[in-house]
């Protein structure tokens, strides 16, 4: 269904013009009002995806109209249009809610590149809300959340190697699920009724890290009063699964080759082997290559548990699935913290989609918490977790050209959209352009035209797969 467009202006020419332009252009259905209550009436009656409002008006002017529309209509999308254009007004209309503030004359294609940017915004906030209303299991596959393409082919490769017993490697930033990936690899294989035992490698000193893998027998070292078993023993016709496998040393990774190798481990102390049937999961967040390099990583040791490969994307490669994981994470701690269900503002869910979480998951798991504890009312708001907006708004930051010539100015605006807008869509599709032309709904060669024109190269974004 196409986008349904308000426009407000008491000039009849402005308003014409502006329907025959943008229909086309932006595949919408703009109305007109040729006044402030005009608008109201009409948005009484039906709803419509964003309004396009003029500021001066005769009667009511634009931000008393601003003021209204976000009484009633909290969530809806509103961009302030004027001739008059100031800092101070366009400040004005962000506090009463505005989205976007415009100058006239403007240029047709900054317009419909601001109307697009205002329009995403638009189906951002229903799909959080649709989600907030109707969010089922279907979006969770053994405790993983999303249903991009990213996470389901990350489901798909989950569901391979578990009908297999062969070794596993989960790499991946910090906080995008690795722990929660092998335990639904274990979850999901032959092996599921057993053990399933994780070591964090890093927290372990390596002097204590052997010891705990295989055991030891009593008089083994100073302190070894008896004996013990390792957790390979522990885990025997299970899952090991050993966590952050790049930050273990040489020695203990020419021990573990052996295992896999030979199916057995050698408890400190014991002069014989003892046979383990045991399915090794590992993941890494370093670049293990690069390590291999620095000979700080055995290249065997790699080959032998790079038989199974996952790779699980950052949260900022699959920005679609905030608003499902954000909701998701709320209604669970809620319920752990024994809290009143919650949702997430519109405002918040919006910082959400633009932050690039460094710490993904992880890390937005640790503000929903935070926001869940401190918020007093039933919605978590921005400031219950200590984030903000950006208190420029992007027409102020795009001043940074205003003092350059015109088409000067204009080339650079669309030099950073296209950079940022095709850099998006060849990092969902791995740098196929087929693809990423498919997403936007460009033909392959229009959209190589482009990326020519403004320098972008799918090659880079083939190389971070």
């Amino acid at each position: 269904m196409a986008d349904k467009i308000l426009i407000i202006d008491d000039e009849q020419d402005m308003l014409q013009l502006l329907k025959r332009s943008l229909e086309p252009d932006l595949n919408c259905r703009v109305e007109t009002a040729a006044s402030a209550e005009a608008a109201l009436k009409m948005l009484s009656v039906q709803p419509y995806d964003l309004i396009l409002a003029d500021i001066k008006m005769p009667g009511m002017d634009g931000l008393e109209l601003l003021e209204l529309i976000k009484r009633e209509h909290a969530d809806l999308t509103v961009v302030m249009m004027t001739a008059y254009g100031r800092i101070e007004m366009a400040v004005e209309a962000m506090k009463r809610g505005a989205y976007d503030f415009i100058t006239k004359p403007f240029d047709h294609d900054a317009l419909l590149l601001r109307l697009e940017k205002a329009l995403e915004r638009s189906k951002l906030l229903k799909e959080n809300i649709k989600y907030q209303r109707e969010f089922q299991n279907q979006h969770v596959f053994q405790k993983l959340v999303g249903k991009s393409a990213a996470m389901q082919r990350v489901y798909e490769a989950i569901q391979m190697v578990a009908k297999t017993d062969l070794t596993v490697l989960i790499t991946g930033e910090s906080g995008t699920g690795k722990d929660l990936t092998a335990r639904a690899i274990h979850a999901m294989s032959q092996r599921s009724k057993n053990a399933f035992v994780a070591v964090n490698c890093p927290s372990v000193p390596e002097q204590i890290l052997e010891s705990e893998l295989f055991g030891y027998r009593k008089g083994a070292f100073t302190h070894a009063t008896q004996n013990k078993i390792g957790l390979f023993q522990e885990a025997q016709h299970g899952t090991i699964f050993l966590d952050e496998i790049g930050d273990i040393s040489p020695t203990i990774q020419t021990k573990l080759l052996r295992v896999l190798q030979e199916k057995e481990i050698k408890p400190l102390g014991d002069p014989k082997s003892i046979e383990v049937d045991v399915r090794i999961i590992a993941s890494t967040n370093q670049k293990l290559k690069e390590k291999i390099k620095k000979a700080e990583f055995r290249e065997d040791f790699f080959y032998r548990i790079n038989v199974l490969p996952i790779r699980l994307p950052a949260l900022r490669e699959h920005r679609e699935d905030i608003p499902l994981i954000a909701n998701h994470l709320t209604k669970m701690h809620c319920a752990k913290l024994n809290k009143p269900p919650k949702r997430i503002s519109t405002e918040l869910m919006e910082i959400f989609m633009q932050r690039r979480w460094e710490g993904n998951v992880r890390e937005m798991e640790n503000v929903v918490m935070r926001g869940i504890l401190f918020s007093t009312g039933d919605e978590i708001r921005p400031s219950d977790v200590g984030l903000k907006k950006s208190s420029m708004p992007e027409c102020l930051v795009e001043n940074a050209v205003q003092e350059l010539p015109y088409k000067e100015a204009k080339e650079k605006t669309l030099q950073l959209f296209n950079s940022r807008y095709i850099g998006r869509l060849l990092t969902l599709s791995k740098g196929n352009v087929s693809q990423a032309a498919r997403q936007c709904g460009l033909e392959r060669q229009a959209l190589q035209q482009i990326m020519r024109r403004y320098g972008v190269n799918a090659a880079g974004y083939r190389k971070q797969s």
